[in-house]
């Protein structure tokens, strides 16, 4: 079976976005400087917000070409 990879991408980006939570709690613990990872993840949030949109959109689409033939 193939993978779809937006999903992967999906996938990933969530993962990532766990990791960096996970980086930037520890730095608060250590009451370092986390604005760069704060702002790393934000970035990601967006990247996973925008392809999740346009990974619905596209399947909507193509639910609607089924229907139509």
């Amino acid at each position: 079976m193939e993978e779809d990879p937006d999903n992967y991408r999906i996938l990933k980006l969530r993962a990532e976005i766990l990791d960096l939570g996970s980086a930037i709690r520890q730095l608060q613990r250590e009451g370092l400087d986390d604005a760069a990872a704060q702002l790393l993840i934000a970035r990601k949030r967006a990247q996973l917000e925008h392809l999740v949109k346009t990974n619905s959109a596209a399947s909507r689409l193509n639910i609607t070409d089924i229907r139509r033939s």
